[in-house]
C-alpha cells in the first residue's frame, strides 16, 4: 500500500458537539420526548449518512446549517496521522462544506495530506465513485495501492471496495448502528477507534 485516504467526520473529526446541538434544536421544535427523537435518529443511522437531518425531516423540522466551529479532532488523530505520514502518502476523501483545507490546517494536520478531495470543491459527493476516482487520479495512485478509512459502510467502504481499494471501517459516532448485512459492505479491517490504525498491517 502506498496511500491511505481518510474520511473526516466521525473518522478523524469528533462531531459529537455538532450532533448534540442539532438534536437539541430539533427536539426544541417538536412536541415529543428526547428519547423518541433519539430513537428515530438511531434507526435512521442504520441506513442514512445524515441520520439527525433525516430524522428531523421525518418530523417536519428543517435544521440550521452545520456548525463547523463545534468540530474538533479526536484525541488520537494527530498522533496517528503524524505516525502514518512517515510510512504512507495521506489523502482525504470527504463530504465537506467549503473550506476543508483551512479547517485541517487550523487543526494542525493539513501539512500531512498531499491530496484533499472534499465534495464541496469536487462537485460530487460520496458514495459517488467519481470523487474517489478524482482523488486517486490526483494522487497518481492505482486503487489496489490505496486504503480508504471511514466510518460509513455506505459512503466509504462500499464505493472504495467497488474500485478495488482496501478498506478500514472505523466504528465511531453513528457508525455503530450500521450492520454488515451483505459481502459488499464487508471491510478488510474493523477498528473501534482511530488509534488502532497504526497497529494494522496494511
Amino acid at each position: 500500500m502506498k496511500w491511505i485516504f481518510f474520511d473526516l467526520g466521525a473518522t478523524l473529526v469528533d462531531e459529537s458537539d455538532v450532533y448534540k446541538s442539532r438534536c437539541e434544536f430539533a427536539i426544541k421544535h417538536l412536541n415529543i420526548t428526547s428519547e423518541e427523537f433519539m430513537n428515530k435518529v438511531y434507526e435512521e443511522a442504520k441506513i442514512s449518512p445524515t441520520p439527525i437531518r433525516t430524522a428531523a425531516k421525518a418530523y417536519g423540522v428543517a435544521l440550521p446549517e452545520w456548525d463547523n466551529s463545534l468540530e474538533k479532532l479526536y484525541e488520537a488523530a494527530y498522533s496517528v496521522i503524524s505516525c502514518l505520514h512517515g510510512r504512507y502518502k495521506l489523502g482525504i476523501i470527504a463530504n465537506q462544506s467549503l473550506g476543508t483545507q483551512e479547517r485541517i490546517d487550523n487543526w494542525g494536520i493539513g501539512k500531512y495530506f498531499d491530496v484533499v478531495m472534499a465534495s464541496a470543491e469536487a462537485g460530487c459527493a460520496k458514495p459517488d465513485l467519481r470523487i474517489f476516482k478524482m482523488a486517486l487520479q490526483k494522487a497518481k495512485c492505482e486503487p489496489n495501492e490505496a486504503v480508504m478509512v471511514g466510518d460509513r459502510l455506505d459512503n466509504d467502504i462500499v464505493p472504495a471496495k467497488k474500485l478495488g481499494m482496501k478498506t478500514v471501517w472505523v466504528c465511531q459516532g453513528y457508525a455503530i448502528y450500521q450492520s454488515i448485512d451483505d459481502e459488499r459492505k464487508r471491510p478488510d479491517y474493523i477498528v473501534d477507534s482511530i488509534d488502532e490504525l497504526t497497529g494494522l498491517k496494511l
